[in-house]
C-alpha cells in the first residue's frame, strides 16, 4: 500500500535532512561528541566485557525469508600450506561468502528508501549494482564507540520473552528507561531487549523470524526527541512484525534510516548483558559497536561489546 499520511506527519517531525549540513552522511551519528565519549569512558566500572554477536555460522539466523541474504558459506582456500616449500612455514587461509547483513549487523543509512530518496535528500538511485552505494555507505560510520544504555523492555514488563508480534511502544521504552534508572541522552546507543533472540538459541529459527515482537510506528519520535545515535535489538525484523498497519511494511526502517539518518542493527544477542545489568543494577555501560567498513555498503557485520 502507498505510505498513508499518518507516516507522513511523522516524518515531517522526525526529519534531520541538512540539520548537519547538506553535505552530511552519517546522520545522528554526528551526536556522538568526543564529550559523549568521555562521559561513555566514565561508566565503566568493572571493565566486565560482555560480546553481543551471534556466532557467524553457515547455519546461521537466515532462513531464506529475505532472498540473498545468505548464511555465511565458509570455505578453506588453504590448509597448512607450504607457501614457501617442504619444511617452511604453513599458512591455513579461509574465504566467506555472506550477506552482509546474516548476523549481527547495522542497518546502513542506505539500505532502506522511499519516496525516491535516502537520508539527506540524496537519490534512491545513487546505490547502483556496480557502484554500490555513492554516499552513507556503511564505511563512513568509522569508530562507532558510545555509551550504551539497555532498554530492557521484557523485564521491565515482567517477561522472560515479549509475546509474538508485541509492539514495542514509546510507553514500554518508558518503563524500560526507568527500570534502568537512567535517562535517556543526546549521542547514547540503544539497545532494545525483547528476549526474541531466545528463540534462535534455542535452535526456532522460523519461530524467532515470523511473528516477532518489535518497535512500534510511534518508537522513532521517542528517539528523536532524546537525540539517540543509533538503535539495536535483538530481532530479525527490528519493527514489529507482520506490521502493526496491515500491509505497511517496513515503515520504522524508512523513518530511521530515511527521514532521521539513525543506524539501526538487529539479531543482538542482550540475553547475557540483561542479567548482567540486573545483577549490577545498571544499565548504562561503554559500547563498542564499529562495522566491518565495506565500502558503498548498505549495511555490515559487527561484534558489539558491553563493557561495565
Amino acid at each position: 500500500m502507498p505510505l498513508p499520511a499518518e507516516f507522513h506527519e511523522i516524518a515531517k517531525r522526525v526529519n534531520n535532512w541538512g540539520r548537519w549540513g547538506t553535505a552530511d552522511e552519517i546522520g545522528t551519528l554526528n551526536l556522538i561528541t568526543d564529550a559523549v565519549v568521555r562521559e561513555a569512558a566514565a561508566t565503566i566500572r568493572t571493565g566486565r566485557r560482555i560480546p553481543l554477536a551471534v556466532p557467524l555460522r553457515q547455519d546461521g539466523i537466515q532462513t531464506g525469508m529475505i532472498p540473498g541474504r545468505i548464511n555465511p558459506l565458509h570455505t578453506m582456500i588453504a590448509v597448512n600450506f607450504e607457501m614457501f616449500g617442504p619444511g617452511t612455514v604453513a599458512t591455513s587461509d579461509d574465504a566467506v561468502t555472506m550477506g552482509l547483513q546474516a548476523g549481527t549487523h547495522w542497518d546502513g543509512l542506505t539500505h532502506v528508501s522511499h519516496s525516491g530518496r535516502i537520508y539527506n535528500g540524496r537519490p534512491a538511485d545513487s546505490i547502483t549494482t556496480h557502484d554500490r552505494a555513492a554516499f552513507s555507505g556503511i564505511e563512513k560510520v568509522g569508530p562507532l564507540v558510545s555509551r550504551g544504555v539497555l532498554l530492557d523492555v521484557a523485564r521491565a514488563r515482567g517477561a522472560e520473552r515479549l509475546p509474538e508480534g508485541h509492539t514495542v511502544t514509546p510507553e514500554d521504552l518508558d518503563a524500560a528507561e526507568e527500570l534502568a534508572g537512567t535517562t535517556v541522552r543526546p549521542g547514547d546507543v540503544v539497545l532494545v531487549r525483547t528476549g526474541q533472540i531466545q528463540r534462535y538459541l534455542a535452535g526456532e529459527k522460523e519461530a524467532y523470524a515470523y511473528p516477532s515482537p518489535g518497535l512500534s510506528l510511534r518508537t522513532p519520535e521517542w528517539f528523536h526527541a532524546r537525540d539517540v545515535a543509533a538503535v539495536a535489538n535483538d530481532t530479525l525484523t527490528f519493527e514489529v512484525f507482520p506490521p502493526e498497519i496491515e500491509d505497511l511494511w517496513m515503515p520504522v526502517h524508512a523513518l530511521d534510516l530515511v527521514e532521521m539518518g539513525m543506524l539501526q542493527g538487529q539479531n543482538w544477542n542482550l540475553e547475557e548483558l540483561s542479567d548482567a545489568c540486573a545483577e549490577e543494577g545498571r544499565y548504562v555501560f561503554l559500547l563498542s559497536a564499529p562495522p566491518e567498513p565495506f565500502v558503498g555498503g548498505t549495511g555490515a557485520p559487527v561484534a558489539p561489546i558491553a563493557i561495565l
